[in-house]
C-alpha cells in the first residue's frame, strides 16, 4: 500500500460546507463511492456513514490541531481507500484537544486488512502532525493543490 494508491485527484473535498460528523461521513463517503477506481459498486453510502459512526463511537478520531482521521473496516473491499476533506468552517468533533475540526482523512479498509489498515492510517497520521503541512493544506487554494501537497509530501518522504 502506497498513498499513490491511497488519495487520488478525485478524492479531494475542498471547502466543504456541513455541521456535524454525520454529513461530513455523508459527503465523504459520496465522494469515495464517485472515484472510479473504487472497488465494491454495490456499497452504499449509508455503509460508508454506519461503519465511520461506529467507529467513531468507540472514541473520537479527532487527533488535535484540527485534523480528524475516520476511519473503518467494511466487509467486500479489495484494498485501502480514503478520502480527503477541508471544511470551510470547521465542526465540534470531540477531539482530544477539544479544537473544532476543519482538516479530515476517511479511511477505509477490508475487514481483513489489519496491517495495511494501520499503515495507512499511520502514514496520514505522520503527514497531518506536521504544522507545515496542516498550514499548506488549510492555504491551498482548490482540491487540485490539496492533492498535490498530499502527494509532494509522500514523494519527499521516500527521497
Amino acid at each position: 500500500m502506497s498513498q499513490d494508491t491511497l488519495f487520488h485527484a478525485g478524492s479531494m473535498l475542498c471547502d466543504i460546507h456541513v455541521s456535524s460528523k454525520k454529513q461530513l461521513f455523508q459527503e465523504m463517503a459520496s465522494k469515495l463511492l464517485e472515484l472510479e477506481t473504487f472497488g465494491d459498486k454495490t456499497l452504499a453510502c449509508r455503509d460508508i456513514v454506519a461503519a465511520a459512526s461506529e467507529r467513531e463511537r468507540l472514541g473520537s478520531t479527532g487527533v488535535g490541531s484540527g485534523v480528524a482521521l475516520p476511519h473503518a473496516r467494511i466487509d467486500g473491499l479489495d484494498r485501502v481507500y480514503a478520502v480527503f476533506a477541508r471544511l470551510e468552517a470547521p465542526i465540534d468533533y470531540d477531539a482530544i484537544d477539544e479544537r473544532p475540526v476543519d482538516l479530515v482523512a476517511l479511511l477505509i479498509a477490508p475487514t481483513d486488512a489489519g496491517g495495511a489498515h494501520l499503515r495507512a492510517l499511520a502514514k496520514v497520521s505522520r503527514m497531518l502532525r506536521r504544522e507545515d503541512m496542516r498550514q499548506r493544506l488549510r492555504s491551498a487554494p482548490n482540491a487540485e493543490s490539496l492533492f498535490t501537497i498530499l502527494t509532494e509530501s509522500r514523494a519527499a518522504d521516500a527521497a
